[in-house]
């Protein structure tokens, strides 16, 4: 088949538009200036409080807990657990010290009240007790995080020689949370690979200033977007890392293509001009890739995660933005300075590309394709294998570090009233007349009498008299198999029998429904993802094998990264190296998240070569040649982007809470796969056993898929 040719055209909008931001430099940045000043004034007086409602709609949990809201307006799901051991934990020197802890605690911020330490709960040697305090707000994100931090310094005041008080509950999970990976790191780390990747000052200096741009705008538009949807606090920082992620990748490729340029000849307008052009509208492309994998979250139908991509979303469109007109407009003010200021023994390039390591790796691999094709597939696989095991649900305190007051809580309660204590379940009925009144009393001895379950609180009936509310305190821990095994008993077997309408709930039961619904919607959220993925790739390369081709390497590498998730949260070995000792469920939303992040920043890499890949093709017209040329003068952008993101996503290993651990893992992993067995191995390895067929567009296909702007320069 006869290969596209290059033909001269007229310059495009993305060439206009570069070559206006370079000449009306002043105007772009003052321009920039003045957007991130607007937004900053904005989120002061318009921002809102991040907040979010962990519950999943439709699920029976969220039932049982509107019928709580509704029924028993006096009580609520979610509490803060006082638990204190003493000798004698109902002696009056231990009651009244807990007694003014309880009346401190009720005063605070989304904290109910009237409970005393005679609403405690003792273990049979009567040297533990616990209190819960309900809370008085819809959920635990509301409760402000100085409220959790208050309680913590407040129940160490209150502990002395003869008492010991913990405290449990999601808000003192969220109070102790430390912050270690931070956009400061993040920008460090970046700072460091760029001065050793290019070598000078000036030109490293310049993707970060544009990173800094977006980071402070897409900030604040992220606090304005609190005010008019529930927002989690995390989102904040996940926009912010995915937001440097793309915004330094992106600026690497565009400035290694305009130093080209100027290497080859081209006075630095020239050089803007065929950098914005061609490395601009591959980041283009590859943010619009990101765009559409986050927009995929809102096919989860949970809405804590619509907030998680809008704020990431707003993200990568400012960088987007900044990529081909601030960043243009920055190389104007550099010109030929962007190599001043040198530091000695970095960012040496080979005058020829052809010998450089990576051609030489590319031309070893395509030489032998069937074994690297099939040595990297079988490495992919092997690493996937894990995820079979994968369990969803969320860690319980008992994986938090031995340190922290929700594990000393939670060993407490354990010790005195066993493991399920730390995760009762919630059973709601309705009841009407009293043949329902006496049924609910024959559901608490059968209850009372079924494996799983430890104890069976006395029924509470509402003042109407039309709902009863039964705790339930299962054998085992709220993150243990055997407890979702017991929920599932009790909602298919044991409650459909006993003649009466009940819904489980509880915050165990609601984390059980999540890691049903996320289960039963990933496929058709990574479906969705994977289409629209495939729809825009096949728009911008025009060649279907080859965004085929993208969409399963990027398949490959982050199943092969939800393998190595699972084998960690395993514990064991793998696990300890990271600080897991015993095995714990993967939180339900960490294989969304890092599938929406990862199909996003791994689709960014696969552009970045195969526009350079499609653009020596074009010019030369042997796909071999084009597939190693390629290869040669991206590899070395791709590794410092690839680094950037491992040692940042690595950072979150280092924090002490299991979900973050696990965050981490999951996206250094797939990064450092991905820019590894994908990019220097499958990719060259099955082009070149494709051929010309990379670039088979059929006749009728051609005629309906629309033709992005291809503005390729010729190659060098």
């Amino acid at each position: 088949m006869s290969p596209p040719t290059a033909t001269t055209q007229k310059p495009g909008r993305l060439a206009r538009l570069g070559d206006f931001a370079f000449r009306r430099r002043r105007l772009v940045l003052a321009t920039w200036i003045a957007a991130l000043v607007v937004a900053i004034a904005a989120a002061s007086q318009l921002g809102g409080d991040y907040r979010a409602d962990y519950s999943t709609p439709g699920s029976e949990s969220k039932a049982a807990e509107q019928r709580l809201a509704d029924r028993f307006p006096q009580e609520n799901p979610f509490s803060v657990d006082v638990v204190w051991q003493a000798k004698d934990a109902r002696s009056p020197a231990a009651t009244e010290r807990i007694d003014d802890l309880l009346a401190g605690a009720q005063k605070l911020p989304g904290i109910g009240d009237g409970v005393t330490a005679r609403d405690a709960q003792f273990s049979r040697d009567g040297q533990i007790a616990v209190a819960r305090i309900p809370l008085s707000v819809a959920t635990t994100d509301d409760v402000p995080k100085a409220t959790g931090e208050r309680l913590i310094s407040m129940a160490e005041s209150t502990s002395d020689a003869g008492l010991r008080v913990e405290l449990g509950g999601q808000p003192i999970e969220a109070a102790q949370q430390g912050s270690v990976s931070s956009e400061g790191i993040g920008l460090a780390i970046a700072a460091v690979v760029l001065l050793l990747t290019f070598g000078t000052l000036v030109a490293a200096g310049l993707p970060l200033a544009t990173a800094l741009f977006g980071l402070g705008i897409s900030s604040a538009v992220g606090g304005v977007l609190a005010a008019v949807i529930d927002t989690p606090d995390w989102s904040s920082s996940v926009a912010a890392m995915i937001g440097i992620g793309v915004g330094i990748d992106y600026a690497l490729l565009i400035i290694t293509r305009y130093r080209g340029a100027v290497s080859a000849g081209s006075d630095p307008r020239a050089a803007t001009v065929e950098a914005i052009s061609t490395a601009g509208r591959s980041a283009l492309i590859a943010g619009g890739t990101v765009v559409i994998s986050l927009m995929g979250l809102f096919l989860m139908g949970l809405p804590y995660n619509y907030g998680v991509a809008l704020a990431a979303i707003a993200s990568v469109l400012v960088v987007m933005a900044a990529s081909v007109t601030l960043l243009p407009a920055l190389l104007g003010f550099a010109r030929n300075k962007i190599d001043r200021l040198r530091i000695p023994g970095t960012g040496r390039v080979p005058a020829d590309p052809s010998r450089a390591p990576a051609a030489r790796w590319s031309r070893l691999v395509q030489r032998r394709p069937w074994a690297a094709a099939l040595a990297g597939v079988g490495v992919l696989l092997a690493l996937a294998t894990p995820v079979l095991g994968l369990r969803l649900g969320f860690p319980d305190a008992g994986n938090d570090a031995k340190d922290t007051t929700t594990r000393q809580a939670y060993d407490l309660q354990a010790k005195g009233f066993g493991a399920g204590s730390a995760g009762p379940l919630m059973l709601v009925a309705g009841v009407d007349g009293q043949g329902d009144r006496d049924r609910v009393a024959a559901l608490s001895r059968t209850l009372a009498d079924e494996p799983g379950v430890a104890a069976v609180e006395p029924a509470r009936f509402n003042a109407d008299g039309d709902t009863a509310a039964l705790t339930v305190i299962p054998t085992t821990s709220p993150q243990s198999s055997q407890t979702e095994d017991l929920i599932h008993t009790l909602r298919d077997d044991v409650l459909p029998r006993s003649g009466l309408h009940v819904d489980v709930g509880g915050e165990t039961a609601s984390f059980v429904d999540q890691g049903q619904i996320t289960a039963e919607r990933l496929p058709l959220f990574i479906g969705g993802v994977l289409g629209l993925s495939f729809l825009l790739l096949l728009a911008a390369f025009r060649a279907p094998v080859v965004a085929l081709k993208a969409g399963v390497m990027n398949l490959l590498s982050i199943g092969a990264a939800y393998g190595v998730v699972a084998l960690v949260a395993d514990g064991g070995f793998a696990g300890s190296l990271v600080g897991i000792s015993e095995a714990t469920p993967v939180p339900p939303f960490l294989p969304v998240i890092m599938f929406a992040i990862l199909f996003g920043l791994s689709m960014d890499y696969e552009v970045f070569l195969l526009s350079r890949v499609r653009e020596e093709f074009l010019s030369r017209g042997n796909t071999s040649r084009a597939v190693t040329e390629g290869l040669a003068r991206t590899a070395r952008v791709i590794t410092a982007a690839a680094a950037i993101m491992v040692a940042v996503f690595g950072a979150f290993i280092l924090s002490p809470e299991v979900p973050i651990k696990l965050i981490g893992v999951g996206l250094a992993s797939a990064i450092l796969i991905d820019a590894t067995i994908v990019r220097m191995v499958l990719v060259p390895a099955v082009m070149q056993l494709l051929g010309d067929r990379n670039w088979w567009l059929p006749r009728w296909l051609d005629r309906v898929v629309p033709e992005l702007e291809v503005e390729p320069a010729p190659a060098r």
